[in-house]
């Protein structure tokens, strides 16, 4: 199975790397645990294994580790499969302990996280130490997919460069741009075959710090203008993560509070509003499908 439902959709705001990357290591507190059972109640969201097969080979597996890539979470099993989860646009996972909070990433549905489960609930795993594990979604977008140690690595193979991995230097990231020289500079940014889960909100927040335009083609920009791209993209992914991600739409941080990185979003949905270095209006444009915000002053 390939797994190839990580693009955005349209241009409705989705949890991008800091978003997904908070809840991943909020999630860490399911490593150890043992999955007694798992409750589907949307079949397609388990597909293309039936509910039966699903719920067999998980049962009774420990979860190992949580882990990130791209804008997926997989929650690794003893076994050496993976339960992937993409919360799409309006997907809730809710982790509810014996004791203690709840810890609750995703989409901020009301009422969501009362009366667990409830009518947005799809999937419930439950652990052998009586903390649940429940997918919550709206809209019915986001799905969990069971995969082998294969599967994993086409996946692994089909995505490109983490921003925030140690391989992610200048001469990659300059080698990686030259590969379309005729691109758009934000086009390439959000290429997940190139740099992995650079979405929307932060390919315009890169360009803005570097003062790229990001309808600039790639060709022209120089060397200094290429590394200042560099460094403004790992230094907003390491804010943002910081800041427990953007609340933005849909996405809320693990403990069902709004992300703390929206207030300092210096373009993105600020559209008419004054550019915080020159006091020009924000621009907003339509850009290979999405809005893309910038400065036509600050950004060449």
């Amino acid at each position: 199975m390939i797994l190839n439902q990580v693009q955005d959709d349209g241009i409705n705001f989705m949890p991008e790397l800091p978003e997904v990357e908070t809840l991943k290591r909020d999630l860490k507190i399911i490593k150890g645990k043992t999955i007694a059972l798992v409750k589907i109640n949307w079949p397609k969201m388990v597909m293309p294994l039936s509910v039966r097969s699903f719920t067999q080979r998980v049962k009774g597996k420990k979860i190992v580790d949580v882990i990130r890539r791209a804008k997926v979470l997989f929650f690794k099993l003893s076994n050496d499969y993976y339960i992937a989860v993409h919360l799409k646009m309006t997907g809730q996972l809710i982790f509810q302990p014996k004791q203690g909070s709840l810890v609750v990433g995703g989409h901020p549905q009301k009422d969501g996280a009362a009366g667990l489960p409830n009518n947005y609930t799809h999937v419930v795993i439950n652990f052998t130490d009586e903390s649940t594990l429940f997918f919550n979604d709206l809209r019915k977008f986001g799905w969990m997919r069971l995969i082998d140690q294969k599967d994993f690595d086409k996946f692994n193979s089909d995505f490109g460069i983490e921003p925030l991995s140690q391989k992610f230097k200048f001469e990659k990231f300059s080698e990686l741009l030259k590969r379309y020289p005729n691109r758009k500079i934000k086009q390439t940014l959000m290429d997940h075959t190139l740099i992995s889960g650079i979405g929307n909100i932060y390919a315009d927040e890169s360009c803005y710090d570097a003062k790229i335009l990001p309808s600039r083609v790639v060709k022209t920009l120089k060397p200094k203008e290429i590394k200042s791209l560099h460094d403004a993209i790992k230094k907003i992914l390491k804010l943002a993560i910081v800041k427990k991600g953007t609340s933005f739409r849909n996405y809320l941080k693990s403990n069902g509070r709004p992300g703390g990185m929206v207030k300092y979003l210096k373009v993105y949905g600020r559209a008419n509003q004054t550019c915080q270095r020159c006091q020009t209006p924000i621009l907003k444009i339509k850009q290979n499908g999405r809005g893309t915000h910038f400065c036509p002053k600050c950004q060449h």
